[in-house]
Order: structure tokens, then sequence, then C-alpha cells
């Protein structure tokens, strides 16, 4: 079995040329390949282009006119405060040492990597950018479940707590050498790093901060379906990186991945364009991307394990439960993750990270499993850390936000809401008013 290209690499680092009998998949010291190397910093930038503009954009075509630079500000706010996190601690704490629950802090700030340190065949420079693009993005999806009444400190002072607290630790489980990567969890490139967690971090934050005025009654339509489009574009696009890319190599593990994460994407947007067609009698816009998007959040712990009958299957599956589990979180449950954050991303995420322990296989086409390891075996490890990701970020999420309202605050004042967020916190307009 091969296993993630990110996970692959830290342990080649840390181990050198020695491989331990319970890490067999582990790659020894290579020298740094500048292929390799390029092919990682473009997907550096592409998945920091998921960020901004892509999510900026998606998520702001999708809130009211009033509230559209809010959005966008968020987004720009936590990567900023991110990337200083991730340079500071949130790194080390990932991917320092093989500790089985959180690493250590000898890598805070860089201290211990100099522009010959490397990471694999790549610089550990590089692969530092990488994992800083992957730890922005995933608070940053988090933003979609609380839009429209939030105070912007309460934004930063949550997603800042929520990386070191939440994800840093996960993160090391899964890809720095902890407790689920010792037992073989697969996760290629953020089914459970990325999008269980921000997904059910989500769900937290809408309970806590609570719905939209005049939710459920009213459901205030997106006011820019065509700039929720581009931004939904601009994601497909950037997922190139974020799924190839975390073969960490230019090789045939990055090539499949990105094959496979195109056609989840491709076909979870026809299946969900035909249930609205279905259930509603046309097909929008907004529901094609939004399936598109699913597609893309359930292959992501797939994509270095599966073929293209895996993509095929993940993308129509993650369509169909992700379109059901919108109309179950909204209309049922009542709940405003206004964007559909968990439905979406943290629903396909959790989806993906089960189907791949049958669509690995090689009888569809996968890679197989690791030595000893069956397709029951690995389902079993796939629902151990899903229940393990779920739990860490349901209740983490939940202190955190406890503290944060007792500190500063969560909700914006109603007169703030009325005004918009545009003006009422940040004293500017995307349009003329």
């Amino acid at each position: 079995m091969q296993l993630s290209g990110k996970l692959r690499g830290v342990v080649g680092a840390a181990l050198g040329t020695v491989l331990l009998p319970t890490m067999a998949w582990a790659d020894p010291v290579r020298a740094v390949s500048a292929g390799d190397t390029a092919w990682v910093l473009s997907a550096t930038a592409l998945v920091l282009f998921m960020t901004l503009p892509g999510l900026a954009l998606f998520y702001a075509g999708l809130v009211r006119a009033k509230n559209t630079l809010s959005v966008m500000m968020h987004c720009v706010g936590v990567a900023c405060l991110i990337s200083v996190l991730w340079l500071a601690v949130g790194y080390s704490l990932a991917f320092d040492g093989m500790g089985a629950l959180i690493g250590g802090l000898s890598k805070a700030f860089l201290r211990t990597v100099t522009r010959d340190s490397a990471t694999g065949a790549i610089p550990e420079s590089a692969f530092f950018m990488f994992q800083a693009t992957f730890a922005v993005i995933t608070p940053a999806l988090i933003i979609g479940a609380y839009v429209e009444r939030i105070r912007f400190a309460a934004v930063l002072a949550f997603s800042g707590l929520w990386l070191l607290l939440v994800y840093a630790p996960v993160a090391h489980w899964i890809w720095g050498g902890g407790w689920l990567s010792q037992r073989h969890v697969m996760d290629f490139a953020g089914g459970l790093v990325v999008h269980a967690t921000a997904g059910v971090s989500a769900l937290v934050a809408a309970l806590m901060i609570g719905p939209r005025d005049g939710f459920p009654r009213e459901l205030h339509p997106p006011h820019n379906p065509g700039m929720t489009m581009i931004g939904a574009g601009m994601l497909w696009v950037g997922w190139y990186g974020f799924n190839g890319g975390s073969a960490l190599a230019a090789n045939g593990d990055a090539a499949m991945a990105l094959l496979v994460t195109h056609i989840s994407a491709s076909t979870a947007g026809l299946v969900w364009a035909l249930l609205e067609r279905l259930r509603f009698g046309r097909s929008s816009m907004v529901g094609m991307v939004t399936g598109v998007v699913a597609g893309l959040a359930t292959i992501t712990p797939a994509s270095g394990f599966v073929g293209p009958l895996g993509g095929l299957a993940l993308g129509a599956s993650g369509s169909l439960v992700c379109f059901c589990a919108v109309d179950l979180v909204k209309h049922h449950l009542k709940i405003d993750d206004s964007l559909d954050v968990f439905a979406v991303h943290g629903v396909g995420g959790i989806l993906g990270s089960l189907l791949v322990a049958v669509l690995a296989s090689r009888v569809f086409g996968g890679v197989g499993y690791a030595p000893h390891v069956d397709m029951a075996g690995q389902a079993r490890v796939q629902l151990l850390g899903v229940g393990a990701v779920v739990a860490w970020s349901a209740i983490g999420s939940v202190i955190i936000l406890w503290v944060v309202k007792r500190l500063i605050g969560l909700r914006a004042s109603y007169g703030h809401i009325e005004d918009g967020l545009d003006l009422s916190q940040h004293g500017e307009r995307t349009y003329p008013a």
C-alpha cells in the first residue's frame, strides 16, 4: 500500500535510511529532486489559490450583498493569522517528532530548519509551505457556517485557537506519525484532517452562535450566483494541487490523484443537477457547483489510493449523500449551517474516508492495503479514525467557542447585523449604496 505522500515524506525525513518493521511503507531519505520540488511549489500556489480568492468568492456570492465584503475579509484575515501561527508553533506541533498524540516544539519558528533541510525528496521549506496552505483553508472552510452574524474579532480568535487545539493534533495523528498513522489509516489529502474537522466544527459553531434572524422562515437567496461559480471554478482548479500535490512527487501517484479528482468532481456535478431536476423541476448553477465541491471533498481522502472507477463511484455517492444531508440539516434539523459546510465538506470527507476502505481494493483498480491488512480490517481502522476525529473536533470546538464567547463575544449586535457586516464591522461596502 502507498500511504499519503505527506506522511511518507515526513517519516522518511525522521527515520533516515532506517526502515522499521512496522513501517515498511516509509521511504528512506532521498536526494532532493528538482522535478518533485517544482511540482510541490506549484501545488502550494494552487492550494492557496483555493482560499484566496477561490473560497472567498464562492462564499461571498452566496450571502446577501451587504455582507459580501465581510466574508472576503474573514478569508483574508484567517489566511494571515494562520500563516503566522503555523510558523510559530503549528507546524512543529503537527510534524515534529513521532509522538502518538502531538508533536514537539523543536521546529517552532523553523529554528532548526535550514535551506538544506529536506523532507523526502523536497526541501523542508517547500513541505512547510505546502502544509501551511492546508492549515489556512481548513478553518477558512468553517467561515461558511457563521456568515452574516459573527464579530470579526471572534472569527480570528476562534480560528487561531482551533488551529492549535484541533487541527494540529489531528494532522499529527494522521500525517505526522501519530497513533492513527501507525494504524495505517488512509487519508491521502485531508478527508479527515481537513474536511471532517472543518465540517463537524462548522456544525458546532452554527449551533452555538445561533441562526441568522428569520431562519428558517426566511431563506435569503445568493446575491451573486455568478460570483459563486467563479469561486467554485477556482476551487476545482486548485484542488489539483490539493490532491495531486499530496503525493509530494511528480509521479504516477500525483497524476492518478489528479485524474480521479477531476472525474469525481465532474460526476458529482452531473448527479447534483439531476437530483435538482427530479426534485424541483430545474437545475441551478449554485446547485451544480455545490455538487462539484461535494465530489471534490469526497474524493480527497481516497485520491491517492483509488483508480478511475473509484473516482466515478465517490463522485456519484458523494453528491447523492451530501444532497440529502443539506436537506436534513437545514429543513429537518433546522440548523443554520448557512453555506452547508457540514453537509458538503464534513459529510463528503467522512463518506470518502469510509468508502476508501472498499475502493482501494485492487479489484476496483486501487492500490491495495498495507501488509496483513484486508478490506474488513481497513474498514475498522477508517471507522476508528472517523470516530476519533469527529469527537475531537466537536469537543474542541465547543470548548473554544465557549471561551471566545466569554472573552469577546461571538455574535454581532442586532443593529450591526441589520446594517450589514460590511459597513458595521469594516466601514466599507462592496457595492455602492
